[in-house]
């Protein structure tokens, strides 16, 4: 019997049997890219964008989407969409309390909006799923920076094209920095960001593209590659693990069953470090954890393992091959430490107004997906909220099939209170912007209205092929 994600994947394969000759329908169906021999790719690091120029208060960036190709398998030139020709995009950083502008043009064929994902922005600078760039036009994001450090990323809100847009390649890190916060964290070239995302590529090496072929996409990369590796020195090192997926779930670990030191989650620093084995992603949530490979032996590798892997490929995610370091055969020391006490979380402050519902489901007639039991309509303001007001929403994954969901408020950071009235853990309260919603569970969130900024912004499941298919509201915030 074919189930709902059964039905929708026949679909997906239907629309690559029209787009492909017959000889490359088999390689299409299955995904069957050449192997790549695992850890022998050395970890690509995101160039860091710099500003074309900067005044007393705002640094001003250039980026420009295009076509452009990729060395996703060596030797094999992957066609891919960019930002400024880099696959993922450029990472920004950018410092607390000072503004950034971004002017981007589209040089692609269709349009773009540029969101970015857990900014504290004007609604207008926020790239609202129609607040498009039509291709050969630019426009200009106003970024304040007026939030606590922490790791961000953007992509393309395109209504309908953000799937595939950020499947092609449209995504990109956006650090928030703040040096009086907890500034004995590893630093400068021991800060990695990490950008896991699946793809299916052909036989050609080409990327294969369809809504829902989640189950094609057997190939996991880290950066932009699969299965590379990472040479670490004997010493401590920040990990910045962002799941850009458009749908894969992910659950990691290491091979040597070293400790996770979690310092951070989406929005920024806990109040206090917390120590794991394991770690789950959803798509669009961040973790950032130190990872102290001062006891590992030089010569040593260390795998990083995704437990929700269905293959090698998307098991065994990266190596770290641990060298000797400075000194040989010694730790290699240095000043860098992780604190009891992280930073100061703000309070909740004042006291709830108002509890929402929000119900999530498929209508399986129109093969569309709702929020509270309607298709995304932009016309149409589901929410109302004062700024400065303090609500719980009741989020509910009402889908009867096992198909996971999640939540994404733009704007703010919220509190995750519970999950089928169980609190959660520390590491996965706050701060967040994206909350994984397990089928037939119900999870509370806090949400306190405490940006300066009002206007309409939307909310969505954040695997992006529901939000591409209806599945996202809006809220109006008032004065």
């Amino acid at each position: 019997m074919l189930n709902r994600r059964g039905t929708l994947k026949l679909g997906a394969v239907a629309g690559v049997a029209l787009a492909l000759p017959a000889e490359r329908l088999v390689s299409a169906v299955t995904g069957s890219a050449p192997k790549v021999a695992a850890f022998q790719q050395q970890l690509p690091i995101p160039p860091v964008l710099s500003p074309v120029y900067s005044d007393r208060s705002t640094d001003y960036y250039e980026m420009t989407i295009k076509q452009a190709t990729a060395e996703i398998l060596p030797g094999v030139q992957t066609n891919v969409l960019t930002f400024n020709g880099s696959f993922p995009g450029p990472t920004i950083k950018a410092t607390k309390g000072r503004a950034i502008k971004v002017t981007v043009t589209n040089g692609g064929d269709s349009p773009a909006a540029v969101h970015l994902h857990g900014g504290n922005v004007p609604h207008d600078s926020d790239g609202h799923p129609l607040d498009v760039i039509q291709p050969g036009k630019s426009r200009t994001y106003d970024y304040p920076n007026a939030q606590r450090a922490g790791t961000l990323w953007y992509h393309d809100h395109a209504h309908h094209l953000e799937s595939e847009h950020i499947y092609r390649g449209l995504a990109g890190m956006y650090l928030i920095e703040d040096r009086t916060e907890a500034p004995t964290l590893p630093r400068g070239q021991f800060d990695i960001p990490l950008m896991f995302r699946d793809v299916a590529l052909d036989d050609q090496g080409q990327l294969l593209w369809g809504n829902f072929d989640a189950d094609r996409r057997n190939i996991l990369l880290v950066n932009g590659v699969p299965q590379p590796q990472l040479k670490v020195r004997r010493r401590l090192y920040r990990l910045r693990l962002a799941n850009v997926s458009n749908d894969r779930l992910m659950k990691v670990k290491l091979s040597n069953g070293a400790e996770f030191l979690q310092i951070g989650t989406d929005g920024g620093l806990m109040a206090r470090p917390v120590r794991r084995t394991e770690i789950g992603l959803f798509p669009a949530e961040r973790v950032d954890v130190v990872v102290d490979f001062s006891n590992v032996a030089g010569g040593s590798q260390v795998k990083l393992i995704n437990s929700l892997g269905e293959n090698p490929g998307c098991t065994e995610v990266m190596a770290f091959q641990v060298t000797e370091g400075a000194r040989r055969g010694q730790p290699d020391d240095d000043d860098a430490s992780v604190p009891q006490k992280l930073s100061v979380l703000p309070p909740i402050g004042a006291p709830v107004m108002t509890t929402r519902k929000v119900v999530l489901s498929f209508d399986f007639q129109n093969a569309v997906f709702m929020i509270n039991g309607k298709t995304y309509d932009p016309q149409r303001v589901d929410f109302t909220v004062k700024r400065g007001s303090t609500e719980i929403w009741e989020v509910t994954n009402a889908d009867p099939d096992p198909i996971p969901h999640s939540m994404h408020v733009h704007l703010v950071q919220f509190r995750v209170l519970d999950r089928d009235g169980k609190p959660v853990e520390p590491w996965e309260a706050y701060p967040k912007d994206t909350v994984s919603i397990p089928s037939g569970q119900t999870v509370r969130i806090l949400i306190k209205w405490d940006s300066q900024f009002t206007g309409i912004y939307p909310f969505h499941c954040h695997f992006v092929g529901h939000s591409s298919m209806a599945m996202m509201a809006q809220v109006n915030i008032v004065p």
